[in-house]
């Protein structure tokens, strides 16, 4: 290293990343559909006070389980409902993700592996993305780091209390993963650590897992809301354990089917100014004859950390079904195997690996600059797309001025100094693209409309969404729609309470024509069938995803 560490630019640091996470997370209004989603669930928790049946828009809702919407609704309890507050537990995982990959850095090597692996997580463009977007993911992925990098301590101690206590926080840390996404939860850890007795043909590992203490803390943690779910509702048991476990990685149902290689271009330009340097330090990793020395000769950590990654992978690239951020889990592991190669290697090469980002920039750069042309040429969103472009151009450009001049310093042998300008440059970007993401919010989000509506309805206004649904307008209407010829993932709860929506279109006429005022969200295309059905409306809101139509009380 080129200089030594000091307290101050620790602190420097752990503020940077502190302001990266929670800089701008009410800034951009809610988007389709994850952040609206999940927003609205703890916004009908919060309102309702009934933590134990999570609903979307009214209806019963248990594709998922209750530990984001829990935060989520304490937040909007505490500090009010608004973007910030939605967005603000997934930051705080984020933030918890890299401090936690600095700790373990830190624990298992020293203070400089610790700082580069935390500095290789917040550049990584994919991770910084989605701390800022309210999806599940996130706060599965800080859970399940927590466990490993319990686990890995657990295995890094002389003390034998602080052994047990590293394994029951480990034990803990699956128990919150399952409550943020189910039993994947406990099933990565777990088959990671099978894999690993496997490779190394030694099993006395399992045995060693505090296993009668963990297994009663991981039940007192999630069977008292699993237990209550299932007693209220006798549907939630088999629809979460065998339709959103087994049938969604069985079968195509879902509609998210994708090639066998999807993840793969996420997983690299996810690490993007360390793309290139990923599989070196996978397989310098895998190599790796550092072991664990204190309580363990014979176990290596990065070696645990990559089968941990490669198992994630491999899951979800057979599975049916297939989301860009299933691999988020990966990521804080990755970036402390990067993390212990960059600590190991010379300024030299790391600048090789660095410098074949800078094309990528460029063409990123390219394409962000010529994407506007092929989008929508209406005049509501082109000129959103142009500043949109602008920024991510700018973002793009940035990113390769700082790969040229990291690479100037690694070549000078400035190790940190160039590792800091190529995170921060990074980091910039990132700003950057959310930002252009924000120009086109508009047209991802239901603020808009909703603001065009507000003055026209009461409590006793009738809302439907007819054959659609926009996810983030009940968040902010602060009240649900009833849904006309329009299921997806409603069709547990509208099958459990068949009363709160209207099967058939052509049903809707009749509810339409009853006394008092209404409102009808409706798809452009479906204006003239709205007026053949016979309805009478006026238009008050019209863009190139819906119509807003209004009946007043006096019709």
């Amino acid at each position: 290293m080129s200089f030594p560490l000091s307290r101050p630019l620790v602190l420097l640091l752990i503020l940077l990343a502190v302001f990266i996470s929670l800089d701008s997370l009410g800034e951009r209004k809610l988007a389709n559909p994850d952040e609206g989603r999940y927003s609205e669930i703890a916004r009908e928790m919060a309102q309702s006070g009934d933590f134990i049946t999570p609903r979307l828009n009214g209806l019963k809702y248990f594709e998922k389980p209750p530990m984001q919407y829990w935060a989520t609704a304490i937040a909007f309890k505490l500090f009010g409902e608004s973007e910030f507050t939605a967005r603000l537990y997934t930051a705080l995982c984020g933030l918890g993700c890299v401090l936690l990959v600095a700790y373990l850095g830190r624990r298992l090597h020293d203070e400089e592996t610790g700082l580069l692996s935390a500095l290789v997580l917040l550049s990584a463009p994919y991770f910084g993305g989605l701390a800022e977007i309210p999806t599940l993911d996130m706060g599965l992925t800080f859970w399940l780091t927590l466990s490993i990098t319990a686990f890995l301590i657990s295995q890094n101690t002389n003390r034998e209390s602080s052994r047990r206590r590293w394994l029951l926080t480990g034990w803990a840390g699956m128990a919150c993963a399952v409550l943020s996404k189910g039993l994947i939860g406990i099933v990565f850890p777990g088959t990671a650590l099978f894999l690993y007795c496997v490779v190394h043909r030694n099993f006395q590992l399992i045995g060693k897992l505090e296993w009668t203490r963990g297994v009663l803390l991981f039940l007192a943690l999630t069977a008292p809301w699993f237990v209550a779910v299932s007693i209220q509702n006798p549907e939630f048991a088999r629809f979460f354990f065998i339709h959103e476990h087994f049938e969604r990685f069985l079968t195509t149902q879902h509609r998210r089917v994708a090639d066998w290689w999807f993840f793969l271009p996420i997983l690299f330009v996810g690490f993007l100014p360390w793309m290139f340097a990923l599989l070196p330090a996978a397989f310098s990793g895998w190599r790796s004859p550092q072991y664990l020395s204190p309580r363990d000769k014979h176990f290596a950590p990065q070696k645990f950390a990559l089968l941990f990654c490669i198992f994630i992978l491999l899951f979800f690239s057979k599975s049916s079904s297939k989301l860009p951020a299933y691999i988020l889990p990966i990521f804080p592991p990755l970036a402390l195997v990067i993390g212990v190669w960059l600590r190991r290697n010379s300024p030299h090469r790391i600048s090789w690996m660095v410098l074949p980002v800078l094309p990528v920039a460029l063409i990123g750069a390219y394409a962000a600059w010529r994407a506007p042309a092929g989008k929508s040429q209406d005049a509501f969103s082109r000129p959103l797309y142009d500043e949109m472009s602008l920024l991510v151009v700018t973002a793009a450009l940035a990113i390769a001025g700082a790969v040229v001049i990291a690479f100037i310093l690694f070549r000078f042998q400035r190790k940190w100094l160039g590792v800091l300008t190529l995170s921060i440059g990074t980091m910039i970007g990132i700003e950057l693209i959310e930002h252009g993401y924000e120009k086109i919010s508009p047209l991802q989000s239901g603020a808009a409309l909703a603001e065009v509506l507000k003055p026209r309805i009461t409590p006793q206004t009738r809302i439907y969404a007819v054959e659609t649904y926009d996810q983030s307008l009940p968040f902010y209407l602060k009240r649900t729609l009833t849904l006309v010829n329009y299921s997806d993932e409603f069709a547990l709860g509208q099958a459990a309470e068949p009363d709160k929506w209207i099967a058939r279109t052509e049903d809707f006429p009749a509810a339409w024509a009853a006394p008092g005022p209404a409102v009808a969200i409706i798809q452009p295309i479906h204006l003239e069938r709205m007026q053949k059905l016979g309805l009478e409306f006026d238009v008050i809101h019209r863009d190139p995803r819906r119509v807003a139509i209004f009946k007043p009380p006096s019709r």
